[in-house]
């Protein structure tokens, strides 16, 4: 016989609820925000909503108006992102971010700290060949051994694709831990400007 919602096990209706949230099982996944606080994973984010696609020709990253840029929908969700990290206990972070300006701009609005301009988080969408040795700067980047404040890594869909096999939304933070060769080990994914609170650390 089925058993009714109130002979069900809390576990496993907590295991549900995780599952929803994080996209695993409670009992099968870290917690992000935890990793995240400990230094041990660093937040990989896609910046935030910029419509279109790409970058118009003959852009300059010097000039943000020459490229896409983000909307006041993508200003919002980069400051909910940056009060999501408070709630859960992260008030000042590393923050490096791509060059690009829709990516500087999330970062600044994340209001974590200073931004750091990396050129490995650098978009190539549109130059392919720049792919592997971009990659392979940023693995050799995380690899090293760090002592510091928790890292978020502003950068472009493809980059974090490239490094970790998923596909991001606009605004999407992909928690990941640094292995010693270079490669990333997937902890969890945060929803984008939504993402879910740490009840162990939210404010009452």
């Amino acid at each position: 016989m089925a058993r009714s919602l109130k002979q069900t096990p809390r576990r496993f209706l907590l295991g549900i609820a995780l599952y929803l949230a994080f996209g695993s099982p409670a009992w099968a996944e870290e917690n992000p925000w935890q990793a995240l606080r400990s230094g041990t994973a660093v937040g990989l984010l896609r910046h935030a909503l910029a419509p279109g696609v790409g970058d118009p020709a003959h852009f300059r990253l010097d000039d943000c108006a020459t490229q896409r840029n983000l909307s006041e929908a993508g200003r919002r969700q980069a400051r909910a992102i940056g009060a999501a990290f408070r709630r859960n206990g992260i008030t000042a972070a590393r923050v490096l971010s791509s060059r690009w300006c829709r990516c500087l701009e999330t970062a600044r609005l994340l209001d974590l700290g200073p931004v750091e301009p990396f050129p490995p988080l650098g978009s190539f969408f549109a130059a392919s060949e720049r792919a592997a040795p971009q990659t392979a700067a940023l693995q050799a980047f995380l690899s090293r051994p760090y002592a510091g404040p928790p890292r978020v890594l502003v950068t472009h869909q493809v980059n974090i694709t490239a490094l970790t096999n998923v596909v991001p939304r606009s605004g999407e933070l992909i928690v990941a831990q640094p292995l010693a060769d270079g490669r990333v080990r997937v902890i969890g994914r945060l929803e984008p400007g939504g993402v879910p609170v740490d009840p162990g650390t939210e404010a009452p």
